[in-house]
């Protein structure tokens, strides 16, 4: 298995959990991908709201959530509630409503805080991409599979592709906190 690829192949998907992850914390606009994480009970089972409905952005602070079953409704209000997201969902006919309450600074300085974190916990998780690998090209090493400036080289290329997703995921966070704390 080429060592380059499986570097870039974990911390990729790193990075790309990442993102999802900061995707559903909240911001100043409503946005879809934040009830990512609420649990409807709705035919004998827990499915996920995007399995029983469809949701989207009428006005910046408002999401309109129509299911495909309206029977579902009722369900979908106390998933939300479950949720613990600090939303209040209205049925409105067939429709489920939920107003985006304007933050407070404590409360954009307290997403701040969680999106430094999954930052930092994304970070880890690359640095832990990056061990696996050295370990493993030093053990090609030692069973002399590769020579020793292969070793380095392997060795660099770890560092660099290291880096540069740290970096990124640093920009990402940055971006997403300008947007967070804009009013």
């Amino acid at each position: 298995m080429n060592v380059e690829k499986q570097v870039k192949d974990g911390m990729q998907q790193t990075f790309d959990h990442f993102k999802q992850e900061l995707k559903s914390l909240r911001s100043s606009r409503a946005n879809p991908s934040m009830l990512d994480c609420v649990m409807v009970e709705a035919y004998g089972a827990k499915l996920r709201l995007k399995e029983v409905a469809n949701i989207t952005t009428p006005e910046a602070r408002q999401l309109l959530i129509t299911p495909f079953d309206p029977a579902t409704a009722h369900a979908i209000v106390k998933g939300i509630e479950v949720a613990n997201l600090n939303l209040r969902a209205i049925i409105d006919g067939n429709v489920v409503r939920v107003n985006i309450p304007p933050m407070d600074e404590a409360t954009r300085k307290d997403i701040v805080k969680v999106c430094k974190k999954k930052g930092e916990e994304a970070k880890i998780a690359i640095r832990e991409v990056r061990r696996k690998n050295n370990d493993a090209v030093k053990k090609q090493k030692a069973d002399g599979l590769i020579p020793e400036d292969m070793m380095k080289k392997l060795e660099k290329t770890i560092q660099d592709l290291t880096d540069k997703f740290c970096k990124d995921i640093d920009t990402l966070c940055v971006d997403k906190e300008k947007e967070i704390l804009s009013i």
